[in-house]
């Protein structure tokens, strides 16, 4: 293959992340460092990207590494409790200027027409504004946060007025009180209330961590919120985005995202590829198993017709799909089918039979499969059966793992043995369905 059908390939294979992405609002959140990295102008490209495929962006920056080395040059210690920073006069200003100062490098970088770039001809708008709200955090502790705010409410509306205008909204971690106080906010907490506030279908955190780890350092690529939250974290910071991005998707946001700006096309491969770059935390399973329908036919054909051709499956039409689609599950990975099964039950025996069992290659030796025996048992309970049975030419290890049995052809329901293929000489197992 050439580079050219490679890249063509590539582009198919994106296609439905484009429709899927076009019109949706994503608020971005670029982590402390992300503006400094060498790979900043690819991001910067990457979301220019993003926006003239329709995606509305909402773009907040963080300053915390930006304050500290301030500070440090001017031989001010930071002082902090609880991980948050105490904003005094001096710290407010130098909070306020490396927030100008980023507002600024953003808006410039976005300004930029250089040919051989996504950005040649794209006349960006870029609007910022006092979005929000803020108010002071107190005391605790008998300590006093003096400048340190949370936010109190967001504008929603005028945010949303600039997404419609075709226009990319970029906020500061800064916030106004009614009074005319200034106050410098978290920009994670920024960004987890705005994407509320706005109905946010996506708030993607760009940060230093490649994404969430088992406590064996492996990357968690999805998880739900409850697996998220049980998860422990010793960096502060790390925490912190877990915690936002769980609030997030509790309060409504459908997916939150957390990605490394220091590993390049992170936030393209995040969003335009099956399994991503970081880790994708939702409410629900991102993975749904559910009853197929006619819709689902293509897929499951183009699913099941390798094991056809290979003889682990029997051979279907797509007539005989049709007709017999009520029986089949699925699993679904955002709108691709990557597993399916069927159950067959033959109520008088009070049995049924599991088959076309089929994993897509990308997707096989993780659970998917056990997932959806899973889902077949208990339907299978639902309609009291008390056994089900499989046949199989190259499986049989699989299905005894999953704690079926060896057993003979009599042990088929009558019907199923008038219609076994002596010639293909499947083994036949069953088990029994726990209620």
């Amino acid at each position: 293959m050439t580079s050219e059908d490679s890249n063509i390939a590539w582009f198919r294979y994106t296609g439905p992340y484009i429709k899927a992405h076009r019109g949706r609002t994503f608020v971005v959140y670029l982590g402390s460092g992300a503006l400094d990295t060498p790979r900043c102008v690819t991001l910067v490209h990457d979301l220019a990207l993003l926006h003239s495929l329709g995606v509305r962006l909402v773009l907040v920056h963080a300053t915390r590494e930006a304050i500290g080395q301030k500070l440090a040059a001017n031989n001010t210690p930071e002082q902090f409790h609880h991980g948050i920073r105490i904003t005094d006069d001096h710290t407010l200003a130098i909070a306020s200027d490396a927030a100008s100062h980023q507002r600024l490098h953003l808006e410039r970088m976005m300004s930029t027409g250089l040919p051989n770039t996504p950005l040649l001809g794209a006349r960006l708008r870029v609007i910022s504004g006092n979005f929000v709200t803020a108010r002071p955090l107190g005391i605790y502790d008998g300590v006093d946060y003096l400048h340190s705010g949370a936010v109190r409410r967001v504008d929603a509306e005028g945010i949303v007025s600039v997404l419609d205008n075709d226009a990319i909204a970029l906020i500061s971690p800064l916030g106004y009180s009614p009074a005319g106080e200034l106050f410098s906010v978290s920009a994670s907490e920024v960004a987890e209330a705005v994407a509320v506030a706005i109905g946010a279908d996506k708030l993607l955190f760009l940060d230093r961590y490649e994404g969430l780890m088992t406590a064996d350092g492996q990357l968690i690529r999805q998880c739900t919120v409850a697996t998220a939250e049980q998860l422990i974290i010793n960096d502060h910071e790390q925490k912190r985005l877990r915690d936002a991005a769980c609030r997030a998707c509790i309060a409504g946001v459908e997916r939150s995202h957390v990605i490394s700006f220091e590993r390049e096309d992170a936030l393209m491969e995040e969003l335009f590829t099956h399994d991503g770059s970081g880790t994708l935390i939702a409410q629900n399973q991102y993975e749904q198993a559910r009853r197929a329908h006619i819709d689902d036919i293509a897929s499951i054909v183009e699913l099941i017709r390798p094991l056809e051709d290979s003889g682990a499956l029997v051979r279907r039409s797509r007539e005989r799909l049709e007709e017999e689609i009520e029986h089949f599950s699925i699993l679904e990975r955002d709108g691709r089918v990557i597993a399916c099964a069927a159950l067959y039950a033959y109520p008088d025996e009070k049995v049924g039979e599991i088959a076309c069992v089929a994993t897509h290659p990308d997707y096989r030796r993780a659970g998917r499969a056990e997932q959806l025996l899973q889902a077949l048992l208990n339907q299978a309970a639902e309609h009291a059966l008390t056994h089900v049975f499989a046949l199989t030419t190259q499986t049989t290890h699989w299905f005894l793992e999953q704690g079926f049995a060896p057993t003979t052809q009599e042990a088929l329901p009558v019907e199923k043995q008038q219609l076994y293929n002596w010639q293909r000489n499947a083994a036949v197992l069953i088990r029994p369905v726990s209620h």
